[in-house]
């Protein structure tokens, strides 16, 4: 059995240590906000947090996160309010078909926990998750007016 705990709330799972966290999340939690994009760590789809750090989750196996906290998107509104992230992605219609966006914004909140006031060039060096629709412009916006909101 391999323990973790998950937005808050304690597992236990029994599966092979070598199995990715994604897996673990999407097939035996049932959460379904991480995405598989690649299953090779690239696009991004799939980040977590994994004890405050982002983690690509299709790459890593749960074994590695046994013991510790994980937070997906589902985990990051607190008390009934949106995450500013979120809220700062709604307000900025980021999404378009929406695939990546879970993995955008668990990015972002990262980046911004490590640079609470980002320049146009820590967003471009930190957001290296792949949207194929382009939104890459309103990503921009919506992490610069969160890091405003946040100030």
């Amino acid at each position: 059995m391999i323990r973790l705990t998950v937005n808050g709330k304690l597992h236990e799972v029994d599966v092979e240590p070598e199995m990715p966290l994604l897996w673990v999340l999407r097939d035996e939690l049932d959460i379904k906000g991480p995405k598989f994009g690649c299953g090779v760590g690239q696009c991004g789809a799939c980040m977590v947090h994994v004890n405050g750090e982002p983690a690509l989750s299709c790459a890593l196996p749960v074994s590695a996160a046994a013991g510790k906290r994980v937070v997906t998107i589902e985990g990051l509104a607190q008390g009934g309010r949106l995450h500013p992230v979120q809220q700062a992605w709604i307000d900025h219609q980021v999404p378009q078909c929406g695939y990546c966006q879970g993995g955008q914004i668990m990015a972002a909140v990262a980046l911004l926990r490590s640079k609470p006031d980002p320049s146009d060039k820590d967003i471009d060096e930190a957001m290296a998750n792949i949207c194929r629709c382009g939104t890459y412009a309103r990503i921009r916006a919506a992490i610069h007016a969160a890091a405003k909101k946040r100030r």
